[in-house]
């Protein structure tokens, strides 16, 4: 027996909890990972939210998309997008359905090997923020000399778009609060507080203007200033802002209805975001860790919304 967190039913952190749960050996194509850490997003409360609905039927929930840890079996042909995958590998695993658990069972498919400059909680929390950031980045077709506005750019995602943009060579301008400026300097970002007189703000900080704008937080502002300064409504996206964003005639990403969901981009993301942490061209900031039986607190942390880097849970 092995343990999970799970949703007992529809509602607020206080819904979640720990179960037993039998952890099945590896099929062909599977492999079974001891889990060191496994990342928490928001989008993992909003499954038990009841913001997709509210089916009993899907009671008691996993929940979770990646993890980090040891591979301990193997079924036969587990082969991912590296090579053959091996007893004993350090790996990442995304998509990893049922993360929040100290083993599971995913396909080879699935996993990827850990950069050796990782921490577990680091390995974590890489992917989901990453791939969708990679998403976010191929969507508005950034390029090197480019320059790009991104709204929310000191959150999980942000964190990432900021650091891959600018190892593409673009100037970034990165929307936070005050008290987050001198990281996104760290990072190579031009800092911006948000609120009242942001356009003007942006203008004053890129007079050559802007070619494209990721909004990561969903807000109003965020999209009305996106539109005001690109000209090209194509190159603007937003991975939050789904009904302003819809009637701006931007590009809307992520599991929302009608909005691109970037399989094959996130997909082929993994190996371009280890090959990028290899190099040193990318950091991986955790806000908190928690043990699998504080779940609801790491939910708790991501909901308040100031955080600064990723969320884990640690078996």
């Amino acid at each position: 027996m092995s343990e999970a967190v799970v949703a007992s039913a529809y509602g607020g952190p206080e819904v979640l909890s720990v179960i037993d749960v039998t952890v099945p050996e590896p099929g062909p194509g599977q492999v079974r990972i001891a889990v060191r850490a496994a990342g928490v997003n928001p989008f993992d409360h909003k499954m038990y939210s009841g913001a997709f609905g509210t089916d009993p039927a899907k009671l008691p929930m996993r929940l979770g998309a990646e993890a980090a840890g040891v591979v301990t079996a193997v079924g036969a042909d587990a082969t991912g997008p590296a090579g053959p995958v091996q007893v004993g590998d350090e790996v990442i695993a995304y998509r990893a359905p049922g993360a929040y658990a100290a083993e599971l069972v995913v396909p080879a498919s699935s996993v990827v090997p850990k950069p050796a400059g990782l921490s577990w909680e680091q390995a974590g929390g890489l992917m989901v923020v990453g791939a969708t950031a990679v998403h976010v980045l191929e969507a508005i077709s950034l390029s090197k000399d480019e320059t790009v506005l991104i709204h929310g750019a000191a959150g999980g995602v942000g964190l990432m778009a900021v650091q891959l943009a600018v190892a593409r060579g673009a100037t970034v301008l990165g929307t936070a609060s005050p008290a987050r400026h001198e990281l996104l300097r760290d990072l190579g970002a031009i800092p911006i507080a948000y609120g009242p007189g942001l356009a003007d703000r942006v203008r004053a900080a890129a007079p050559e203007g802007v070619h494209a704008a990721a909004d990561l937080v969903g807000t109003d502002e965020a999209v009305d200033v996106s539109v005001e300064l690109v000209a090209d409504r194509s190159r603007i996206a937003t991975i939050a802002g789904f009904g302003r964003g819809a009637q701006a005639g931007i590009k809307l990403l992520g599991g929302s209805p009608g909005a691109d969901p970037g399989t094959d981009v996130r997909d082929a993301a993994r190996l371009q975001l280890t090959g990028a942490v290899e190099a040193g061209r990318l950091r991986v900031l955790i806000a908190g860790s928690h043990p699998l039986r504080e779940a609801a607190a790491a939910h708790r942390q991501v909901m308040n919304g100031h955080t600064s880097g990723k969320v884990v849970l640690v078996p």
